[in-house]
């Protein structure tokens, strides 16, 4: 049997604007396999990305459990659940969130400074990072002087900084031409053939088509 390194048992989220309840997820149950590649799919505001949140620590839910690499979230205080995301995730969204004042290498490095990296350490690891997504020519570019391809692949290395099991995405490509998605995506299969587990965020069928496992949310709700 395969291990299960992610969970979520009847878990709820809701937002609360003025008089106003939105009910983001109703009670969702879901189990991701160790080095599974997932795709997360359905309309716009149904509840997709407050998925992903929850399974990445970055919200909590108002009930239910959410359980990652045998850690059950609820039970984390902030300095603890931030100390897992470091360890056991690497986050890429839509847009890329690089420090424009930066290098390719210095943004990559920010992620390993956050986590404690020694500091000797932090260059050459950086520089292995963007050679396993083929910029390590780049490596003193700026954003402003990168691809919106090559500045998400620099998005991924600093993803991949601490060598997490997870990995989560938001649109990876979302904001891609199809040329740059084509080389993210090789990227993202390569990675999960080396054993990472992949969980995408997308509303590209064809991303999702190239998947193991889909999970289809809808109306806050894992859908048949």
């Amino acid at each position: 049997m395969n291990e299960t390194i992610i969970t979520a048992e009847k878990a709820t989220k809701s937002y609360v604007t003025g008089s106003v309840t939105t009910h983001a997820l109703r009670g969702v149950d879901l189990s991701i396999e160790k080095g599974s590649f997932t795709c997360i799919i359905g309309p716009s505001g149904h509840g997709k990305s407050t998925l992903m949140h929850l399974i990445g620590g970055l919200d909590r839910p108002n009930s239910g459990t959410i359980t990652v690499a045998g850690r059950e979230l609820s039970r984390l205080d902030n300095s603890s659940l931030a100390r897992l995301r470091g360890e056991k995730i690497g986050f890429v969204f839509q847009f890329f969130n690089l420090l424009p004042g930066l290098t390719a290498r210095e943004n990559v490095e920010t992620a390993m400074m956050l986590s404690g990296v020694p500091e000797k350490e932090q260059a050459p690891r950086a520089l292995d990072m963007l050679s396993q997504v083929g910029l390590a020519d780049k490596a003193d570019a700026r954003p402003n002087q990168l691809s919106g391809g090559q500045q998400q692949r620099v998005a991924i290395a600093r993803a991949l900084a601490n060598n997490p099991e997870i990995l989560l995405m938001d649109e990876p490509t979302g904001n891609l031409d199809s040329a740059a998605e084509a080389e993210v995506l090789e990227i993202l299969f390569k990675l999960h053939r080396q054993g990472k587990t992949i969980i995408i965020v997308t509303h590209n069928s064809d991303i999702a088509a190239r998947a193991q496992h889909i999970i289809r949310v809808k109306d806050g709700r894992i859908a048949p």
